[in-house]
């Protein structure tokens, strides 16, 4: 058993770290405070070569396996979430996605633009009344000769106002409440498609949050991604893949709660002593660094799962769970170190606060995977091969 990371990790790791340091951190706080998100970080994050991590160099990317992306996400997450969440969506989501389930022809089409970043992949899963209840999501998709026509409308979509495409899951229309489902890629400037931004968010103002619409969308039948009623398939799938890259950010939460408590700690004084020196604050920083080691050997084991193709939803789940619970508690225990300092945006861990309570809803709540987790260890889930996995590392 091998716990070491290659020399490509690590670079990999320091360039990710020194992106979000120097191109993200700088503005991220005015970016929150102003509700506004900037489209350029995506180009920059295309730039830096992050986003063809953990895709094939035959198909434009960097020929790095999937633990690399994982280091990657926590790395960004460590500067602030939004940076993750543009991860998440277009090579988790997306790109890993499309990887799994794509033809090798859809793939050669796509995956060279979206691993430079010359284009921008999201995702459309959840909609108004269909967010944990996946299966009563209503966008549909009609067959019309060579084409699918779509009708619906999508919600919670990251980068909606900035992606170039979208792989969109739909109910195929004109039959039963029980019909099957289908994924499609829906390109932004189809006739019929539109979105908008959410406000009003309690975190990762930064990021770019919103609606997708589809009024009469026609895309070629090409465009669907594996077959008919391989739908629900591909969004499980393609959330085992979002649930990794949640997974590693959040444990980039905690270091950079660490980082801001350490420093803190260490200079603020109470009755000539400084605060590091208490053991409560003590225990706060020993769960957080408790946190960081657990999370990052979670997401690493996903990631050699991801590697050499094992079939991985329990772990992803469990990953997930723990982590986002962790970042969470780090969080909130950063701002109880910071007292009334960690009220205000001066210091940055109220805002590690905030974004660290969404990741406990997005990808599966936390009550979803209590559920999955007890279902596991009572034998009422098993896990089956699945017809398609991703390629497996090192790619061929």
């Amino acid at each position: 058993m091998e716990f070491a990371l290659t020399a490509e990790h690590e670079q990999i790791r320091e360039a990710a770290y020194k992106f979000g340091q120097n191109v993200i951190v700088p503005s991220v706080g005015e970016l929150d405070r102003q509700h506004t998100s900037d489209p350029e970080t995506l180009k920059k994050l295309g730039e830096a070569g992050l986003l063809g991590l953990g895709i094939p160099a035959k198909w434009g990317g960097t020929d790095t396996d999937y633990i690399s992306v994982g280091i990657a996400c926590e790395e960004l997450e460590r500067a602030d979430s939004t940076a993750r969440v543009v991860m998440s969506v277009h090579v988790g989501l997306h790109c890993m996605t499309m990887m799994q389930w794509g033809t090798e022809e859809q793939c050669a089409k796509w995956l060279p633009d979206l691993a430079t970043g010359k284009k921008i992949g999201a995702f459309g899963l959840t909609e108004p009344n269909a967010g944990s209840d996946a299966a009563s999501m209503k966008t549909t998709a009609r067959r019309e000769g060579d084409e699918y026509v779509l009708n619906g409308e999508k919600t919670w979509i990251s980068l909606a106002d900035y992606a170039d495409q979208f792989l969109v899951i739909a109910r195929l229309a004109e039959t039963d409440a029980k019909a099957p489902y289908a994924a499609f890629i829906v390109e932004r400037d189809r006739p019929g498609f539109s979105s908008r931004a959410i406000k009003g968010k309690l975190g990762v103002r930064a990021g770019n949050t919103g609606q997708i619409f589809f009024d009469n969308v026609r895309i070629p039948a090409s465009n669907m991604i594996g077959q008919e009623g391989d739908g629900f398939k591909v969004a499980m799938s393609a959330l085992d893949h979002g649930r990794y890259t949640v997974a590693a950010g959040a444990v980039g939460i905690i270091t950079a709660c660490m980082d801001a408590c350490c420093k803190y700690v260490n200079e603020r004084s109470v009755q000539g002593e400084v605060i590091g020196k208490k053991q409560l604050v003590q225990q706060m920083i020993a769960k957080m660094a408790r946190g960081r080691d657990i999370g990052r050997l979670l997401y690493y084991q996903v990631g050699w799962m991801k590697n050499t193709g094992k079939r991985h939803t329990r772990e992803v789940s469990m990953a997930k769970w723990v982590n986002c619970e962790a970042a969470f508690e780090a969080a909130n225990n950063a701002v109880e170190i910071h007292g009334a300092y960690g009220y205000c945006d001066e210091f940055p861990v109220e805002r590690y606060f905030r974004n660290s309570r969404g990741a406990m809803i997005y990808e599966g709540t936390h009550e979803i995977h209590t559920i999955m987790q007890a279902e596991y260890a009572l034998g009422y889930r098993e896990d089956k091969p699945i017809a398609r996995t991703l390629p497996t590392f090192p790619f061929a």
